[in-house]
This record gives C-alpha cells, sequence and structure tokens, in this order.
C-alpha cells in the first residue's frame, strides 16, 4: 500500500483475519499451482509437438512422464518459495503491478532451485532436460502467473468492496499526517477498515511542540495539508480507556511522533491488555533511525548512520548498468518523439525545440539537464524561479499535452547517458530552491547522496509540481534506505499509468 509520509506499516491480521482472507490465501496458491503446471506442459508443447520448432535428426520425444513429474516438482517449489517470499499474505492493497517484480523474482528463484536440484537428481532411463524447454517454461510459466494473478488481484478488490469492515480503527494524532493516513486506509477497501475517529495527542493545558517551517512554492502547496477536524475527535489521550471503552476497536494506529515515554509504555500496556493491535506511524528522524550501526574501538561504542543501499559497490554497478540500458532502449523513443514534436514547439512560441536548466545533482554538483521546451523561453522573466501549478498559463498548448504525458521528461534519457542521471532516483531541483530548503528542512541535502532520477518514488505517488517538499522527502529517503533492482523496477512501471499532478 502506497501510504503518504513515507508510511511503513504492517497490519497484523493475527486477530482480523477471516474466512475471506484466509480463502483468497488458498485460490491464489491453487491458481499459482494450476498456472505453474500448465504453462510447464505449454512449453513442452511448444518444443516437441507444435511443430514450430524442428527436432533435429538426432533428437527424439522425451517420455511424457518425465516432464509430467517435472512439472509436478516445479509446481510444489514455486507455491512453497511463493509462501516464503509472503506472496500469499491477504489482503492485499496498491496497485498490481507493484507485485509484478517479487512475482518475476519468485518465479526466477523457483526455476533456480529446480535446475539445482535436477542436476543432482538423476534418473538413468532419462535424457537429459531440453533447455529450450526450460526456457520457454520460464516465459509461458510467468505469463499465466501475471495474468491469473491480476485476475485475482481485481476480483478481491471487487469482493472486498461489498464486505462489511473488520477492523475499526482509531488513530492516535490530529495532524494532516492523521487526516491523510484516514484517506488512505479509506481508499483501501481491501484492507476493510473503518476509522472511527481519532485521539488528541495532547495533555489537557499541554503546549504540543511547533511545528517545523514546511516550505512550499507558495501558499497553494500548504492547502492540501489539512489537519483533523474537531468534530471526528473522540477525546483527549488522557481520558484512553474511557475512550477505548466507549468505542471498542481492534486497531490503534499512533500517528503522533510527541508522546512522552510513559504516555508510549502506557498505551502499549492499555492495547495489550485490550488486545487492540498498536501500530506507529514512524515520522522522518524515526525512518532515519533504522540506519544506526555501533562499532567498538576498543571499550568504547561509537554509533554511526549505516551505509545506503548505493553506497556499496556492487549496488552501483548494477544501477549504473541498469541506467546505460534503460537510457538506449529510451532514446529510441526520444528521437522519433522529438522529430514530431519539433515542428510544433516551434510553432508555439518562439525558440529552441530543448529546453536547457541547471540542477543539482549527486553531491550536490549542478549539470545541464535537457527537456522538451513546454513554455515561452522567457517565461520567468517577470516571476523569478518559481514551480509550475495545475492549469498554469505559461504553458503552450503543446507544451501541456508533453506535460501530461510526461513526454517533455524524455530528452533526460541523454542525463542518464552521460551519468548525471539515473532512471530512478530523487527529482533533481533547482539550486535557487536548494538553497532554501537545505537550511529550513533537516536530512534534506541527504537525497543528494545518489544521482537523481528521471522518476521517483515520491512521484509516482503523486508528489511533484507544487506539492509538499517535506512529502516528498519523505518518499526520496525511504526509496534510498530501501533500494533495489526490484524497487526501481516497480517505480517504473508504476510511472507508465501515473500522471498525478503531471503539469
Amino acid at each position: 500500500m502506497s501510504l503518504p509520509d513515507g508510511f511503513s506499516m504492517s497490519f497484523d491480521m493475527h486477530n482480523h483475519v477471516d474466512n475471506f482472507d484466509a480463502f483468497c490465501a488458498i485460490l491464489a496458491a491453487f491458481a499459482d499451482a494450476a498456472a505453474t503446471f500448465v504453462g510447464f506442459q505449454l512449453a513442452v508443447w511448444i518444443r516437441f509437438s507444435s511443430g514450430s520448432i524442428p527436432l533435429h535428426h538426432t533428437e527424439s520425444v522425451p517420455p511424457l512422464s518425465m516432464y509430467l513429474w517435472a512439472a509436478a516438482v516445479l509446481t510444489f517449489l514455486l507455491v512453497f518459495i511463493f509462501r516464503q517470499l509472503h506472496l500469499y499474505s491477504r489482503p492485499q492493497s496498491g496497485h498490481f503491478v507493484d507485485k509484478i517484480p517479487r512475482l518475476f523474482r519468485g518465479t526466477l528463484v523457483t526455476f533456480g532451485a529446480a535446475l539445482a536440484l535436477a542436476s543432482i537428481v538423476r534418473i538413468e532411463d532419462w535424457p537429459p532436460y531440453s533447455r529450450t524447454v526450460i526456457l520457454l517454461a520460464f516465459g509461458t510459466v510467468i505469463l499465466l502467473l501475471l495474468l491469473e494473478r491480476n485476475l485475482l488481484f481485481q476480483l478481491e478488490r471487487h469482493l472486498a468492496r461489498y464486505s462489511a469492515p473488520i477492523r475499526d480503527t482509531i488513530i492516535i494524532g490530529t495532524s494532516p499526517v492523521a487526516a491523510r493516513l484516514r484517506n488512505a486506509l479509506h481508499r483501501e477497501r481491501r484492507l476493510r477498515t473503518r476509522v472511527i475517529g481519532f485521539i488528541d495527542p495532547d495533555e489537557p493545558g499541554h503546549l504540543a511542540p511547533p511545528a517545523p517551517p514546511l516550505p512550499s512554492a507558495t501558499p497553494a502547496a500548504d492547502t492540501a495539508l489539512a489537519p483533523v477536524p474537531r468534530d471526528a475527535l473522540l477525546g483527549s489521550i488522557a481520558n484512553l480507556a474511557a475512550i477505548l471503552d466507549a468505542h471498542p476497536c481492534q486497531q490503534l494506529i499512533l500517528a503522533d511522533p510527541h508522546l512522552s515515554r510513559a504516555r508510549l509504555l502506557q498505551l502499549y500496556n492499555l492495547c495489550e491488555q485490550l488486545f487492540i493491535d498498536l501500530q506507529l506511524v514512524p515520522d522522518l528522524y524515526g525512518m532515519l533511525t533504522t540506519r544506526v550501526t555501533i562499532n567498538n574501538v576498543g571499550d568504547i561504542p561509537l554509533m554511526s548512520m549505516s551505509p545506503w543501499p548505493l553506497d556499496h559497490f556492487v549496488n552501483r554497478v548494477l544501477k549504473r548498468l541498469e541506467d546505460i540500458v534503460g537510457a538506449l532502449v529510451g532514446l529510441l523513443v526520444t528521437v522519433p518523439v522529438a522529430l514530431i514534436a519539433a515542428p510544433f514547439i516551434k510553432r508555439s512560441s518562439p525558440g529552441p525545440v530543448f529546453y536547457r536548466q541547471i540542477r543539482l545533482g549527486l553531491e550536490g554538483r549542478t549539470f545541464t539537464m535537457y527537456k522538451l521546451r513546454t513554455m515561452p523561453v522567457d517565461a520567468e522573466a517577470a516571476s523569478g524561479p518559481v514551480w509550475t501549478s495545475k492549469d498554469d498559463t505559461r504553458r503552450t498548448r503543446v507544451g501541456a499535452f508533453l506535460r501530461r504525458w510526461n513526454l517533455d521528461e524524455l530528452p533526460q534519457f541523454f542525463n542518464v547517458l552521460r551519468g548525471d542521471m539515473s532512471l530512478v532516483g530523487p527529482r533533481p531541483e533547482r539550486p535557487y530552491f536548494v538553497d532554501q530548503f537545505k537550511t529550513d528542512i533537516g536530512h534534506y541535502m541527504a537525497r543528494h547522496t545518489s544521482r537523481p532520477g528521471i522518476t521517483g518514488w515520491a512521484q509516482v505517488n503523486g508528489l511533484r509540481g507544487n506539492t509538499s517538499i517535506r512529502d516528498r522527502l519523505t518518499y526520496d529517503l525511504y526509496y534510498l534506505e530501501n533500494w533495489s533492482l526490484s524497487f526501481d523496477l516497480k517505480i517504473l512501471l508504476q510511472t507508465l499509468i501515473s500522471r498525478e499532478n503531471a503539469y
């Protein structure tokens, strides 16, 4: 589930799993088994019986039982490995494209394990397994798995809409984070969670710590950060026991990081006594402290921040190879699009086809970023540096179209090939804005520990354009802390369908 503000939540389902979720999990396992077995047999048919791949004069059709046993073993391994990867955990949430990298990885691990097993266990009367069948089977199995998983995903979402909620939830907090969490839980119908109210985390007469300044391009960026309305409050945290007695629930979510240690302990003990799941939304500092490591020099412990995943040499090499391959493919798309768009851009307003702008990249170094021009050359002559907003009158007609479909970003594949940018990463910002944010927002410059990206985790979650910088930073830091090739693939797939705030 893609929650705002870097929420990292794992819903404890031990007390709230009902027959619906159990049925969906079992159905998914049987569907995966059927897709695997049929997919493998389909590959065998294509290779030996379809006639599309002729047999060599030295080849003969192998015993059918040989590949039936292989399909059965592969099916068992896949269901077992998928279970280890928690691919049968329910309820599901988010978008189906989020699941594709894990499905692909699980299938790859399954075939690797099957090949290792085949090399160890040999039956004398059976010839070696056909490499062509194995390659075909990987393609047919993953194709059928994606088809049936997508069908089940849509079916579960449809059925969840007409199922009663199984989890009443109370949120402790009145901040914009708490309000947005309620909206996110409401959208995720498959979680079948109903927020019945909020609790004010401040003690009576207690002055809450002031919120840090939140810079934005214009005041409009802060209008979406509305706090919880007063009429949604059930009371103060000082009366928590009475509130829970009057409003029984199965889950409490703490969305305020400023509770005292004593109050947190009381909250934990109360939830334990009442068999209520307690979930916490980490703040930015809490998220970053997961990187803390302790080393000893003699008998003196030294605490430091753990390296980011991309600080490791192997990961940097893998990401760079990913960027080079992706950039070469992307440039094949960029050239025809630029050739088609060029006369329309020229006709919309005088000036060049490509727009050049200085941005900050890796370790705060500046570089020239390229885009297809979507505004007149003097668009910021009167206003100075400002962000684009919805229905921005400075955009040309062709520029609005290019921005809507993210086509203006295509020339940045050239930046990726040069090494200025990456396919995925925090979006690069202009020095003018960075100078403001780095002093007003803690940890802002940490996002420059990697190359900036054409797309990123914040962007596919709608945080671009005139949106909160603090929210974007939280998503950027979450990406850097949890980077993997599969995470990059997930973001790239979501980029193809994400157009929220694309203006």
